[in-house]
This record gives C-alpha cells, sequence and structure tokens, in this order.
C-alpha cells in the first residue's frame, strides 16, 4: 500500500511539473497608442506573434493598447516595474529627468537613420553601467528611435525659423522642447494621446511628430501643412522607446520560454524596431499627400543647428554637475551613432 501511495505521489509530481512546463503563458503587453496604429500592427503584434511561433504557441501576447488597462502613459514604466503589467512599449521621455543619461539620443540633430541609431542606442545603454542603471528595475527587450520628426501645422507651413516665432508646438521630450523654445517656438509637452484634440481645439498650432503617428492621431485631418527637414541632414530630433518586460515575470518563465524571450530581444531587434518605424513613415506619409508639403533646406537648418548647440551644452552640464561624463557619453553616443549609419 505504502508503494501505491508513493508511485502515486510521484506521478502526481511528474504530471504537475509536465503541465508546469506545457500550460501556455500570456503576457499582458500595454501602451499607449490605438490597435491600429502603426507602432501596434508594425512592431508589437509582430513581435507578439514571433515570440509565439518561436515557443510552439506556449507563449502568447494579449496587447492592450490606448492605455486600456488604466493609468497614463507616463505611469507605463511603473506599471511593468511593479508587475501590474508584464510589458510595455512607451517613451522614457515621458518620464522627464528619470532617464537623463540616455537622453543624450534625443539632444537635437543627433538621429541618422532609425535602424542603425536604434542599435545605437541598445549598445550605448548596455555599454555604460550608469546608463544601464538607468533601466535596472526592467528587463528589455528593445530600445530603439523613431523616424525624422515633421512639423505638422494648421494654418501655415515652417520654411525658416522666423516663421515658428510665437507659435505653440508640442514636443514629446524635455530637450525637443527645450530646442523648439531656442528656435522662438512656445514649446507644450503632451504624449501623443492627447495631440488630437489640442489640434482640433487650437490649443496647439502644430506638432513635432514623425510621420509614423499620423493615423493614430489623424493629423492628416487636423493639420494641412507638413514641414520636413532635409533628409541630408540629421533629424531635428527623435525619441527613444523602450520595450521592457517585467523582470519577475522573465524569471518565473521556464527556461525554454526565457530562451525564446533572450532570442527576440537585443541589438539586432531594436535595429528591427527602428526599421519598422522608418517603414511607417512611409505608409504615414502617404495619408497625407493631399495636404501640403514643404522642406526646409540644409541651408536653413544651419541656424537651427547652432540654436540647438546650446541644449547639448546646457545638457552635458547639467548630467556633468550630478557626476556623470557628458562630454564622453556624448561622444560615444555619436560614435556609435556613426559606427551603425547605412554606408
Amino acid at each position: 500500500m505504502k508503494f501505491k501511495v508513493k508511485s502515486l505521489l510521484t506521478l502526481g509530481a511528474l504530471a504537475t511539473a509536465a503541465f508546469a512546463v506545457s500550460a501556455q503563458v500570456t503576457l499582458k503587453v500595454h501602451h499607449f497608442l490605438p490597435a491600429g496604429s502603426f507602432a501596434q500592427t508594425m512592431f508589437i503584434k509582430p513581435w507578439c506573434d514571433k515570440i509565439a511561433v518561436d515557443s510552439g504557441d506556449k507563449m502568447k501576447c494579449q496587447i492592450y493598447p490606448s492605455m486600456q488597462l488604466g493609468g497614463t502613459p507616463p505611469q507605463l514604466f511603473d506599471q511593468v516595474k511593479d508587475g501590474v503589467v508584464d510589458i510595455v512599449w512607451v517613451l522614457p521621455g515621458y518620464m522627464a529627468g528619470r532617464f537623463p543619461l540616455s537622453e543624450v539620443f534625443e539632444l537635437p540633430f543627433m538621429m541618422q537613420s532609425p535602424e542603425g541609431t536604434s542599435k545605437a542606442l541598445w549598445d550605448f545603454v548596455h555599454a555604460n553601467p550608469n546608463v544601464a542603471a538607468e533601466f535596472k528595475d526592467v528587463k528589455l527587450i528593445a530600445l530603439h528611435v523613431h523616424g525624422d520628426g515633421v512639423f505638422h501645422m494648421t494654418k501655415k507651413p515652417v520654411n525658416t525659423m522666423a516663421d515658428l516665432k510665437g507659435l505653440k508646438v508640442r514636443a514629446p521630450t524635455r530637450q525637443t522642447n527645450k530646442l523648439l523654445a531656442a528656435l522662438g517656438a512656445t514649446p507644450v509637452a503632451m504624449p501623443v494621446p492627447q495631440v488630437s484634440e489640442a489640434l482640433s481645439k487650437s490649443v496647439i498650432d502644430g506638432a513635432l511628430v514623425p510621420y509614423e503617428v499620423v493615423p493614430a492621431v489623424k493629423i492628416q485631418e487636423l493639420a494641412k501643412f507638413h514641414s520636413e527637414t532635409d533628409p541630408v541632414a540629421p533629424a531635428i530630433y527623435t525619441s527613444t522607446f523602450m520595450f521592457a518586460m517585467n523582470k519577475a515575470k522573465y524569471d518565473s518563465l521556464p527556461a525554454d520560454l526565457k530562451k525564446v524571450i533572450d532570442a527576440n530581444s537585443g541589438l539586432d531587434v531594436s535595429g528591427t524596431a527602428g526599421k519598422a518605424f522608418l517603414a511607417a513613415d512611409v505608409a504615414g506619409k502617404k495619408l497625407t499627400e493631399k495636404n501640403a508639403h514643404n522642406v526646409i533646406p540644409s541651408s536653413e537648418l544651419q541656424a537651427w543647428m547652432k540654436a540647438g548647440e546650446q541644449v547639448t551644452n546646457d545638457w552635458v552640464a547639467d548630467v556633468t554637475a550630478k557626476g556623470a561624463d557628458g562630454k564622453k557619453l556624448l561622444a560615444d553616443a555619436k560614435a556609435l551613432i556613426t559606427k551603425y549609419a547605412p554606408k
């Protein structure tokens, strides 16, 4: 009888272990844009589809767009850190001052290509322990940037710096807002989901965002003028993004599923994200084809770059005063962006 009981217990333990290995894991993925946004259709969902295939359908995502699980976009990082959700996609810049060292990638005229600069950002964060410490509370899956920023204006195009004087223009991060102020505009900080209402109610005169954002907030209907900077020049600005997982959730996964997450994280995934956002810019621009477009030439941008130098110098001074080597961080970031730039 003892043998039978022991055998049954053993079998029960084996069955429980087998169930634990084979049980399906569903990851709650939370982000701030609509389900039809390019961020979801061209990056988040394809990533989720990939881990489902790679895990033999043992792991899948449940995506919650438009902050469906509550909170505001700036709260997404704490949601994933605290385990309210499993994965988030968010801009560190929405939490002003919380990621000061990695902010170097958001300085004026830094970004040269979304794919290459995304790889540079991943390397930069992981090569410097002080920068990596900014993300120590989460398991990073990818870090990336978006394509060139574009002025989407309601009343008139932007051709020169003088055209910006006195206009209220939205931008996403504190460094970009500082640049707008240096150019003579009145910066208005707000997350992307607030842009539609702000444009429709004339709270702002325009928004500085990439074309990728167009369908998410219906910019093609609200702004009739789209002013790009010369593509030969570095982008006027870019924002950094993180795709991050709760550490405890990752640690709870069986070894085979951890391998799936690891294989779909890192440098190449970051580059792929940047590439997807560049493709999304092309699709977004098509939606604005009935509106007016112009390109701000490199000759005009020389004065803009000069104005942006003060923003960069202020960042260097600020992080240096807090104990970092601002000049070295800036040089390292620029070197990595050059390293990964298209040849």
